[in-house]
């Protein structure tokens, strides 16, 4: 996402986040030639192309793509491919140069149904297995949310934790207070009076804010009325990131195998306060956030938060990745499995985040949505990954 941390829960042990760029322009409408699929008549459909045979190697600072036919993508004809639009369309808002074509014409339809989708994708797109450069092609999926959390805009029981906005003087100390010392020290505690942008209910809450990188506040006023606004990364205070679960395991408090978001949340909640700041001073790095207004997507609700690749980010549909690997705006193929289970997840997924903790090629970061049930999903996911680019076709 922007210019500092964002993390995946899931990756707790070596988590840090993501850096946003500020969002593109639309591009200019490009003459081409090349028949439009219809927008109305699913039955009018563009001829699938002949498979693709494997063999042509797109080689990247930090991946080999190796060419393979529409076949080796396990499941490919089972999802729900006209879902992915959304995610694409906002993908294309600042498209590289070989994509340019694909998005236009992408704009100018909706699919009538998934196969139309498909087949679409199939005419315009090659897909390719991605390796490590020495030809690994395994790797690792994890996940990561937009945390809602109750907040109260002035401090009353019940929300006595505050979450700030950036000091004036941040730019002035480098590096800047750490969490301890913002706690507890009466100087640093000054710099931050009058920058409270509202206050939560446990400082778990704000650490998984800090974590995160982003998140929504559901601002719950006196008499019982409610309102949402984003909290979205505005700077930190450049001391380094320590993983809390990682002191957790070396404390002897948890497992490295069970080590995930909700069992340090959980373990927090039963801590002692005295032991509760432990673990999170252990975690010098502190976040600070400015408000942004939830912009609704094209079904109404509320988009999703910027990546790094400056767009919304789509539940289910959209991924951090390793930009070496993988450029941003480009549509992957998943084959990996359900947290904690083997129910298999195969879907198409656009490239439109990073994080510090999302290294190497075989390698995404899934983004489940806003709540609970994305922060258990997020926070539980740490599961066995192939993956396979989709990028366009050399004009013929």
């Amino acid at each position: 996402m922007r210019t500092g941390p964002r993390s995946a829960a899931a990756a707790i042990l070596g988590i840090v986040a993501g850096c946003a760029a500020p969002p593109g322009e639309r591009p200019a409408p490009v003459d081409d030639a090349r028949p439009q699929p219809p927008v109305t008549d699913s039955r009018a459909r563009p001829t699938p192309p002949a498979p693709a045979l494997a063999g042509p190697v797109i080689e990247r600072p930090g991946a080999r793509w190796v060419a393979v036919s529409w076949s080796e993508l396990p499941g490919w004809a089972d999802d729900r491919s006209a879902e992915l639009w959304p995610a694409l369309r906002a993908g294309c808002i600042k498209p590289t140069p070989e994509w340019i074509g694909v998005c236009q014409r992408a704009a100018r339809f909706t699919p009538a149904d998934h196969g139309f989708a498909r087949e679409f994708l199939q005419q315009e797109l090659q897909p390719y297995r991605v390796e490590a450069r020495d030809g690994t092609a395994q790797g690792l999926a994890t996940g990561y949310f937009e945390p809602l959390i109750a907040a109260s805009r002035r401090p009353r029981p019940g929300f006595t934790v505050p979450l700030y906005r950036p000091p004036a003087d941040l730019g002035e100390r480098r590096p800047y207070w750490t969490r301890q010392q913002l706690e507890t020290l009466p100087a640093a505690r000054q710099a931050l009076r009058g920058l409270e942008i509202a206050y939560v209910a446990s400082p778990l809450d704000v650490l998984v804010l800090q974590i995160q990188g982003s998140g929504r506040l559901r601002l719950v006023e006196p008499d019982g009325r409610e309102r949402e606004l984003r909290l979205a990364f505005a700077a930190h205070n450049d001391q380094p990131y320590r993983s809390v679960g990682r002191w957790l395991i070396e404390q002897g408090e948890l497992r490295a195998d069970a080590a995930s978001w909700p069992a340090i949340r959980d373990w927090g909640q039963r801590a002692t306060p005295q032991r509760l700041n432990e673990m999170l001073w252990s975690n010098p790095r502190v976040v600070f956030f400015r408000e942004e207004a939830l912009t609704p997507d094209v079904s109404g609700q509320p988009s999703g938060p910027k990546g790094a690749q400056g767009v919304p980010l789509t539940a289910g549909r959209s991924v951090a990745v390793d930009p070496s690997a993988v450029p941003y705006g480009t549509p992957l193929w998943l084959d990996t499995t359900e947290p904690l289970s083997s129910t298999p997840l195969r879907r198409l997924v656009m490239a439109q985040d990073t994080g510090g903790a999302i290294t190497g090629a075989v390698r995404i970061d899934y983004f489940w949505g806003t709540g609970e049930t994305a922060e258990q999903q997020a926070g539980r996911m740490k599961q066995p990954l192939r993956l396979w680019a989709l990028w366009p076709k050399p004009p013929a």
